[in-house]
């Protein structure tokens, strides 16, 4: 091959990766602005609205308490895109087009966002669809969007791009977060009322969702497929699919072994996403107003967490970082246990720690497990990534539960989640990546 050809073929990749990035930049605000901050809570008052004089709604008739129904929702976005996942995944390989897949959900998802500004009034039972219409298509595009990593960077290169994915991403979500809550706490200074602030900050991530949306369609291009897929693949549906994804993964023991570690500590990142504002306000009393600037302050550190993970990935590899960085949330963890009542400074300390750790924590868990991923089986076997991401991340809100209702106490509800990484820090520890990744027949890094 020329060198005029390796480097064009060198710059073609590098505008793929930065058409990438803008994808984790157009839908991480809908994470962070949407689920994160405003929806719960708005959502939450409209089925009180709507609610009977018991305190129960009735979405098909089931009677549902007003305070679950948000909740509910989530979880059942999680169910349809579980089903979804795998059917999806497989047709990607299949065809190898990605691209109008990704595109579809992506603005199935930004459409219902941006749809949330209708929910007025008593319109719990549309915000719900609305939610998990959204919900479950923004899970399946960032399995497709995961899937297209190995294909844009090379092993080398993959935790650099992973990081800086996940950067751009926290980087979006600060700048909409910080919009969203000047217009919301000075709604009275821009003549709008509170719930009218609400539902444009919820539109306006649908919007920014599906407007930059547009740069990674543009740039990111779909390789094909040499042979045609066989019909009974082509009708195969979710829960059959998902059957025959396991089956292939059982060929990879290894890989399989690593997707159960990371199930075991994400589950526990994802619960102390969840429940770090549950602890704030009911455990240290603190304000409403301060919670937000701490997911703020985590939103902000992130973007430094995970480029400084990045780097220290390319010195040390990325499972003795990962390794790191569930030492540092133990430790996290034991700091909050001890935080006083009542003192935002110490809070304030606690997400700084968890901002620089949680960025860096999902990007190089990414970029490791596309190492583990056989040639051509990208979206299949990101679908069971993502799934372990979403669908499994219910055993630590389990856990914190249940520790509270035996316990009373919020602290030992938190240090409860120190076993999610003590665990996964040990299963990750016997995992041979090395051997996992000759296994599944890709080529090794020199760190890894």
């Amino acid at each position: 091959m020329s060198t005029d050809t390796l480097v064009a073929n060198a710059a073609d990749l590098k505008r793929q990766q930065r058409g990438w990035y803008f994808y984790d930049w157009a839908c991480s605000v809908y994470s962070t602005s949407v689920l994160t901050v405003f929806l719960g809570p708005y959502l939450t008052s409209v089925a009180k609205e709507a609610a009977d004089a018991g305190g129960y709604v009735h979405p098909l008739g089931v009677p549902v308490r007003a305070g679950s129904f948000f909740a509910y929702s989530v979880s059942l976005s999680v169910i349809v895109a579980v089903l979804v996942m795998p059917l999806v995944g497989a047709a990607a390989d299949r065809t190898g087009r990605r691209k109008p897949l990704l595109a579809a959900a992506a603005y199935t998802g930004a459409a219902a966002t941006t749809g949330m500004f209708l929910l007025g009034g008593d319109r719990y039972l549309l915000g719900g669809v609305l939610l998990i219409v959204a919900n479950a298509a923004q899970s399946v595009a960032m399995m497709l969007y995961n899937s297209y990593l190995p294909q844009i960077a090379p092993p080398e290169e993959r935790d650099a791009v992973s990081s800086r994915g996940w950067a751009f991403g926290y980087a979006a979500g600060s700048l909409v977060l910080v919009v969203n809550l000047v217009l919301y706490l000075a709604h009275d200074s821009f003549g709008v009322s509170e719930s009218m602030a609400v539902r444009i900050c919820l539109a306006s991530a649908g919007l920014w969702w599906g407007g930059f949306t547009v740069v990674p369609l543009l740039r990111l291009r779909d390789r094909g497929r040499d042979e045609p897929a066989a019909p009974a693949e082509a009708t195969a549906p979710g829960l059959r699919q998902l059957a025959a994804t396991v089956r292939d993964m059982r060929r990879h023991p290894l890989t399989l072994a690593f997707l159960l570690a990371y199930l075991i500590y994400n589950d526990g990142i994802q619960t102390v996403i969840s429940q770090a504002s549950v602890y704030g306000s009911e455990e240290l009393g603190l304000s409403q107003s301060t919670l937000i600037v701490a997911v703020l302050l985590v939103q902000v550190l992130a973007v430094a967490g995970a480029l400084g993970m990045g780097r220290l990935a390319r010195t040390y590899g990325a499972k003795r970082t990962i390794l790191g960085s569930l030492v540092a949330w133990t430790l996290t963890l034991g700091g909050g246990y001890f935080l006083p009542a009542g003192a935002p400074a110490g809070f304030f300390l606690l997400a700084a720690a968890i901002g620089l750790v949680l960025g860096g924590s999902q990007a190089l868990s990414r970029s490791l497990f596309s190492h583990l991923v056989p040639p051509g089986k990208e979206a299949e076997y990101f679908s069971a990534y993502e799934m372990s991401d979403r669908g499994m991340s219910w055993l630590g809100p389990l856990l914190f539960g249940i520790t509270y209702q035996l316990t009373g106490s919020y602290r030992d509800a938190i240090i409860s989640l120190v076993a999610f990484f003590v665990i996964g820090f040990v299963l990750l520890a016997r995992v041979p990546v090395r051997r996992a990744i000759g296994h599944a027949g890709n080529p090794v890094p020199e760190k890894i």
